[in-house]
């Protein structure tokens, strides 16, 4: 996989980072006092001839490892290990576990936002009936506007024209209100649909990979690998470890631009009221918002064709249509198998 690509975490960035800052931080502090503490019996000490040269015999050891390269190499990986182990005892951080535990969130991500669908069609299906009655409304007015003003009542007729024009307004809004829904039930099924996939793909790598990082570990334990490191070599159990953590950050943002798009159509839904035409102007503007964002991670090209055809007249959205079961075919690629490559 190409690097630019890849862009993994920095140790620092990572859950053992942070327990290397404080396993740092603790040393430091540690070793001050420890240092403040002995320094009277260092001096003592120094003026014995003997103890002096040990005191500079293991001086000399520390600035060896601080100047020699490959000696630094080691102390960071050795470092890094312990750190990631120590980890481990209190959080998940095994790549494998976290895919499996994404899996299961998918899982239950796609119920949810199968339910959402539900109920978005149902809402989408009353204001078409709502538009529909307010434009047989507004014909009957006209209609009785006209024949009020053919017999000379002038206040019928500015009341049924007005009425007419109140009824024309509404509609208009509530027509804008069905396309910005129109929009988000596109892009809901779309997700529906490309999630599903996502699904797959991870649980499809989760089952070769851990094998294959098993038998990685067992043919490149911690020696070898840090003797690679030392020598220069590429070390393919670390390589490895990272394409999979590219993976589940990949994995994790996808889940939780998913998970942002539900949590706001669904605040969207909540706030409309058809029945008295109303809607909160704040479901809109994020709506909005979101449509001018960038690229999405799960729609990729997608979403500009989706907002295309939510806008285009001439496609109109079939909402009695059921949802399509996506079909993976038989020359599929994983998304993910380019990370190991």
């Amino acid at each position: 996989m190409d690097s630019e690509q890849l862009k993994p975490k920095s140790f620092w960035q990572r859950p053992e980072g942070v327990t290397g800052m404080i396993f740092l931080a603790a040393l430091i502090i540690g070793g001050g006092v420890l240092l403040s503490s002995a320094l009277p019996l260092l001096i003592n000490l120094a003026q014995n001839t003997l103890y002096l040269a040990g005191m500079l015999a293991v001086l000399g050891v520390l600035v060896y490892m601080v100047l020699d390269p490959k000696m630094r190499t080691l102390v960071w990986y050795m470092y890094k290990s312990v750190m990631r182990w120590v980890t481990g005892l209190f959080v998940q951080i095994d790549p494998i576990g976290i895919l499996k535990s994404y899996v299961d969130d998918l899982k239950s991500n796609l119920r949810k936002m199968n339910k959402q669908i539900s109920q978005l069609r149902g809402q989408m299906h009353k204001l078409q009936e709502v538009i529909h009655n307010n434009k047989k409304d507004i014909q009957t007015n006209l209609n009785l506007a006209s024949k009020a003003k053919s017999s000379n009542k002038d206040a019928i007729m500015i009341l049924k024209s007005r009425k007419a024009g109140r009824l024309k307004e509404s509609n208009m809004r509530l027509e804008d209100l069905y396309k910005k829904m129109e929009i988000m039930y596109r892009v809901l099924t779309k997700m529906y649909e490309n999630s599903q996939i996502l699904m797959e793909d991870i649980k499809d790598q989760v089952e070769v990979k851990e094998q294959e990082r098993k038998a990685i570990h067992a043919s490149h334990n911690a020696m070898k690998s840090a003797m690679s490191v030392i020598s220069g070599d590429p070390d393919k159990r670390a390589m490895f470890d990272m394409a999979m953590e590219a993976v589940t950050e990949d994995v994790a943002q996808k889940v939780g631009e998913m998970e942002r798009f539900m949590e706001m159509s669904s605040s969207f839904m909540d706030s409309v009221d058809l029945q008295n035409g109303i809607f909160e102007e704040e479901g809109l503007k994020m709506l909005e918002k979101w449509e001018k964002e960038g690229v999405s991670l799960i729609l990729g090209e997608e979403k500009q064709n989706l907002l295309v055809q939510a806008n285009d007249e001439a496609d109109v959205l079939d909402l009695d249509s059921p949802i399509q079961e996506p079909i993976r075919h038989t020359g599929h690629r994983n998304q993910y198998d380019n990370f190991f490559e």
